[in-house]
């Protein structure tokens, strides 16, 4: 089952997850996503405003599943993020989308955990590390209408102190989790410079001090791809929040928030990517044409074996993301060289396997031929949802651009290339060190349009050199 490397406190409970998907997730997977999208009451019958998310029961029993099987509790419990990993692993084998939730939940505790208050931790970590129905979820609030790459530029959410709180004024555009019971949100304090270097991180709770709600929903998104995160427009009207960290240090708490659930992403791209493969092997085996199964037809099998590998190179390159996140997730600024490695493989990660994920559903469609349009049969979904894959977090040229600075600003590639060479060939490391170098000596201009074949390139040979370094690693 999904060869997960690492280890889980209590390898029982991580089966029974797996099993319970197999038992009655699937099928409450299945029919939340053929529903659509759910729907917002805005106020109860006496005109008091609620914001309340309308799903079928069974939609919270599947999401409450992970948080009581330890997604993320276990970080915690165990002081380290792997069992996290193995468990998002499993839910994003069978729906992506809800692997989201636990995402930005791990992200927002993350933080918490770091740059919190005192007082500010004691009274929120415990209620998100709860393993029962009365646990908070998480959210990661940074994007507004404008976007949410230039970050600097986009962010109008304005921050006025009040005392030991802040107040947050502003809307935030594509919310994932909208449900959440506590949000991180990027802000700028009043007063504070343009760009990034403006930005602090602000810890919101769903409630105010008085009970009342602290921020309000506007709408839920209808939209193509994951349906089981619940995606929505908050409004933020002198919202009660806490500063996590230094205010000069909030680009580097905001860019740790996204580094998590680039991570995160990695994990449910392969995810999706081995789902998508299985079925399609599946599908092959048992379509009769010309006399024979068409996984037994050359062009097809030789098809599925080009797959395969591929999926193991970017399972070998999601886990390692995990591996070296597992080390640094404790650092605060200045990071040490180990921490800058990580964001190089993390950007790595974060654009091939989404790009892999994107291109195995599509062929995995294509293998059902007709049969891989229709809704009833769940082959459409994989590709509707591993579209969102390659956005989230930043798009495949956000990846890109943020590679090549940690490279020209850390010498991040310098870390890499040592970092693979125990799996690489040397003659492969050589040609793949010279590209690199030489990309990095022109001009600006050419040199961000020159990037993308190098940097395709950099990533699979990556996979392919941690795949050859864990088999290593494994072997007897």
């Amino acid at each position: 089952m999904k060869n997960l490397q690492g280890s889980m406190g209590n390898e029982s409970e991580l089966l029974a997850y797996d099993s319970w998907w197999q038992r009655e997730g699937k099928n409450i997977s299945t029919a939340h996503d053929r529903a659509g999208t759910p729907w917002l009451q805005m106020y109860d019958v006496f005109g008091k405003r609620v914001d309340i998310v309308q799903c079928a029961p069974e939609y919270w029993s599947m999401l409450r599943r992970g948080f009581t099987t330890g997604v993320v509790s276990r970080a915690f419990k165990e002081q380290s993020l792997l069992s996290s990993f193995r468990i998002g692993y499993i839910c994003s084998f069978y729906d992506s989308g809800l692997f989201c939730p636990y995402t930005v939940s791990l992200s927002t505790i993350l933080p918490l955990s770091k740059y919190g208050a005192e007082d500010v931790k004691a009274r929120y970590m415990p209620r998100m590390l709860r393993e029962d129905e009365s646990v908070w979820h998480g959210a990661t609030w940074m994007t507004e209408a404008g976007g949410g790459s230039d970050l600097g530029r986009n962010v109008e959410t304005v921050a006025r102190r009040d005392g030991d709180r802040w107040l947050l004024t502003g809307d935030k555009y594509f919310t994932s989790n909208a449900i959440a019971d506590i949000a991180v949100v990027a802000a700028r304090p009043e007063g504070a410079a343009a760009g990034v270097r403006g930005l602090a991180l602000y810890l919101a709770p769903k409630r105010r001090e008085d009970g009342a709600l602290n921020f309000h929903i506007r709408r839920i998104k209808d939209k193509i791809a994951t349906r089981a995160v619940i995606t929505g427009e908050i409004e933020l009207r002198d919202s009660e929040a806490y500063l996590l960290g230094k205010p000069e240090h909030g680009i580097y708490h905001i860019l740790e928030v996204l580094n998590c659930s680039r991570v995160c992403n990695a994990i449910g791209s392969v995810a999706l990517t081995q789902r998508a493969l299985a079925d399609a092997i599946t599908f092959a085996n048992g379509r009769v044409a010309f006399g024979k199964p068409i996984a037994e037809h050359p062009l097809l099998k030789q098809q599925i074996s080009e797959r395969i590998t591929a999926l193991e190179s970017a399972h070998a390159m999601a886990w390692e993301s995990v591996l070296l996140f597992n080390e640094v997730w404790k650092e605060t600024p200045p990071y040490s060289p180990r921490f800058n490695l990580f964001r190089m493989i993390v950007h790595l990660a974060k654009y091939w396997t989404a790009e892999l994920a994107v291109q195995t559903a599509k062929w995995c469609m294509e293998v059902h031929g007709g049969m891989g349009t229709l809704a009833e049969y769940g082959v459409e979904r994989w590709l509707r949802e591993a579209m969102i894959l390659a956005i989230w977090e930043g798009p495949p040229h956000r990846q890109i651009l943020d590679g090549i600075e940690a490279m020209e600003r850390k010498g991040a590639h310098r870390l890499l290339f040592e970092h693979l060479a125990p799996g690489a060939d040397a003659h492969a490391l050589g040609d793949m060190v010279r590209r690199v170098e030489m990309l990095l000596t022109l001009p600006v201009e050419e040199r961000e349009a020159s990037s993308e074949p190098v940097f395709r390139d950099l990533a699979q040979f990556a996979g392919a050199a941690l795949a050859q370094k864990h088999r290593g690693r494994n072997a007897p």
